[in-house]
């Protein structure tokens, strides 16, 4: 999918319509699990020992696509908001 480079839509900030530049962004720039977190405490704690692992293995891909991260910043005030995702195979900015 060929999407511009500029597009005109709402800022939430300037509470009005304005050009944005558009921008992708990629999984690694977003952050990842923090490896000290709760959760993450708690599944290796649930992993320590001869139990098995603890929930149904994930079998398979998942899902056949990803869902596109778009930034999109205001060139009035210059702030960033995201917008919700869609799913695409190919993503080009043009």
């Amino acid at each position: 999918m060929k999407f511009p480079k500029e597009v005109n839509t709402y800022c939430p900030y300037c509470r009005k319509h304005t050009m944005h530049v558009v921008k992708q962004i990629k999984k690694k720039a977003r952050g990842s699990a923090h490896p000290m977190s709760q959760a993450n405490r708690r599944f290796e704690r649930k992993l320590k020992g001869y139990g098995s692992f603890p929930r149904p293995n994930p079998k398979g891909e998942g899902k056949p696509t990803k869902k596109v991260d778009l930034r999109f910043t205001c060139k009035e005030c210059g702030k960033k908001h995201a917008k919700t995702g869609f799913r695409v195979k190919k993503f080009e900015l043009v």
